[in-house]
């Protein structure tokens, strides 16, 4: 059945879907078969309720809601193929008419994907981006290898000094009321680290094992509890043990419990080598994003609101599930940004603009240049995915089909476009 659709808007178009009244029938019975189970009738088994006895029962409306949906889809692919839409939300579905006797008609509205009008993209100045690694940049890797090699000694004849980790118990009082949160038993702290607010750290300095003392601070006026902010307040603690960590000496035997090589002067080499690879992929990395910036300014696009808002919520699923592995919620984090939930994620509109924005524009050169994903590059990451996750390659291209084959193509396609704009870019 020819459907036509009327555009709307810039990226809106309308079009009646119309489901013939013999396939609204059909659905209505699949609805039935369904549901069966939800209805009660006087006189039946649950689930054993003849179509007849629940349509007098409950009227066949009932049924309506779930046929539509049965019956929709296919019919709203097939209109959105005939008409050449590409859209990029569900669809908004209004019910124009509903009669059991007649072919339901249905007025759908659709956002689709927007036109990109480019401006020049070929051979566009951008300055040459360029990492070299230093000698500072050697030590201060090779200083994180000491802390991670550190040993830990416990001290039991001085007291706190700057650097040492600490145990202890503390319980806060604002003008001598304890207040929620202000206290814990055997907490661990680093002085120095600045995890406590101002001040409290280096009060810690000079304190004894097993010595009850007290430490006077003023909350920030920025402090994310409001019942806190610029109060003064008085901890007092308990310091339970001290330790500090012992840093291993820069020298062959360091080396040799590091790595397999027998010096330290190999070791540095390698470090060198190591940070000189992550440069050249930093070059590349911020080369590619200032070409892409460039490309950018020069283009012309609406984008649907929809895209920015599903961007928004891919973006914070990505940061829920990175601040699970602290074991810290999204709910949390959100309470202690100071934000609520609306501010917090209005927070990431220009980030996700952005990231529509390039997406778009990179697909719309991809297709003007038939930059296309090959065979060969296809199967080269296949056999990647294959062997990052110890699988068969032909077990994953059978898993690898319909949407996730079409998204390795284009995240091939695309990759191909950026590395194309950067080669045809003038890079001063």
């Amino acid at each position: 059945m020819s459907t036509k659709a009327e555009k709307k808007g810039n990226n809106t178009y309308e079009m009646e879907v119309i489901i013939p009244k013999e396939a609204f029938a059909e659905a209505v019975q699949k609805a039935y078969e369904k549901n069966k189970k939800r209805f009660n009738v006087p006189g039946f088994r649950k689930g054993k309720v003849p179509f007849k006895m629940v349509e007098q029962y409950y009227g066949v409306e009932v049924f309506y809601d779930d046929a539509i949906n049965i019956a929709f889809p296919d019919l709203y692919d097939a209109a959105v193929k005939e008409n050449e839409l590409n859209p990029v939300d569900r669809p908004e579905v209004d019910i124009k008419s509903l009669d059991a006797n007649e072919d339901v008609v249905l007025t759908v509205k659709v956002t689709v994907k927007p036109e990109v009008t480019l401006g020049d993209y070929k051979g566009i100045e951008v300055e040459k981006v360029e990492y070299t690694v230093t000698d500072e940049d050697v030590d201060k890797e090779l200083n994180a290898k000491r802390e991670q090699n550190a040993r830990i000694i416990d001290i039991d004849d001085r007291p706190v000094e700057d650097g040492d980790m600490v145990t202890f118990d503390f319980e806060g009082f604002v003008d001598g009321v304890a207040f929620d949160g202000g206290k814990a038993e055997n907490h661990k702290l680093t002085i120095g680290s600045g995890q406590f607010i101002p001040g409290f750290e280096e009060q810690m300095i000079g304190k004894k094992i097993d010595e009850a003392a007290e430490v006077i601070v003023k909350f920030p006026e920025d402090y994310h509890a409001e019942d806190l902010k610029g109060k003064d307040a008085t901890f007092k603690v308990c310091v339970h043990a001290i330790s500090k960590r012992e840093l291993p000496e820069l020298d062959d035997e360091f080396a040799k419990d590091i790595s397999e090589k027998d010096t330290l002067e190999e070791v540095k080499a390698d470090i060198k080598e190591e940070l000189g690879k992550k440069a050249e992929q930093n070059a590349k990395n911020q080369t590619q994003a200032n070409v892409i910036d460039k490309v950018l300014e020069g283009v012309e696009i609406e984008i649907p609101d929809c895209m920015t808002e599903n961007q928004i919520d891919s973006i914070m699923r990505d940061f829920e599930m990175r601040l699970s592995y602290s074991g810290m919620t999204m709910d949390k984090y959100i309470e202690y940004s100071g934000l609520d939930a609306t501010a917090f994620r209005a927070q990431f509109k220009e980030q996700a603009e952005k990231q529509v924005k390039t997406s778009l524009v990179l697909e719309e050169i991809a297709k003007i240049e038939k930059v296309e994903a090959t065979q060969e590059e296809i199967d080269a990451e296949i056999a990647k995915v294959a062997e990052q996750y110890k699988m068969e390659v032909e077990k994953v291209k059978e898993l690898m089909q319909g949407e996730y084959l079409d998204s390795l193509k284009n995240d091939i396609a695309i990759n191909k476009t950026v590395d194309m704009l950067v080669e045809k870019a003038n890079l001063k």
